[in-house]
């Protein structure tokens, strides 16, 4: 698998791919080591580079994260949030229906192994609060301000 690292506004982000999709991102420390010029890894960085500077709003990458068969399903219902909206974890279990699947659905959408490209960061607690993210908070935060999702 290879790697390429990109400064964001919400800290680097590590990007994995192997020579067909992308398979993950993780939230990294320090400075940015890994320059891969593997296609599928620049074209991520350049559409996460538009994202970030607001001149992107959906992404066209293959992507391939691993996980079961209901975790993928999650993923998938994820990507399908719109740019600039949110869900609770109940509308996202009704939308794969299942209204009684709260926790899987949350469990799913917190092993998400391909965030921002995958917006799990646009669920959010039944009372709108900011729950549940990887990254963390703040790095959630930042996203849905970022999309006007988040008007604080």
């Amino acid at each position: 698998m290879e790697k390429r690292d990109l400064d964001t506004p919400i800290g680097i982000l590590r990007l994995f791919s192997d020579d067909k999709s992308l398979k993950k991102i993780q939230f990294s420390k320090g400075k940015p080591v890994f320059f891969s010029n593997n296609p599928i890894l620049l074209s991520a960085s350049d559409q996460l580079t538009a994202y970030f500077t607001g001149h992107r709003r959906k992404f066209d990458l293959p992507l391939d994260p691993d996980g079961t068969g209901f975790q993928r399903r999650v993923w998938s219902a994820l990507q399908q949030i719109p740019y600039g909206s949110t869900v609770t974890y109940r509308q996202l279990s009704e939308r794969l229906g299942d209204p009684q699947a709260l926790r899987a659905v949350g469990k799913a959408n917190g092993s998400n192994p391909i965030p921002v490209i995958i917006p799990c960061h646009r669920v959010i607690g039944a009372d709108n609060r900011l729950v549940g993210y990887s990254g963390g908070i703040e790095r959630k935060k930042w996203l849905l301000k970022h999309e006007g999702a988040l008007l604080l």
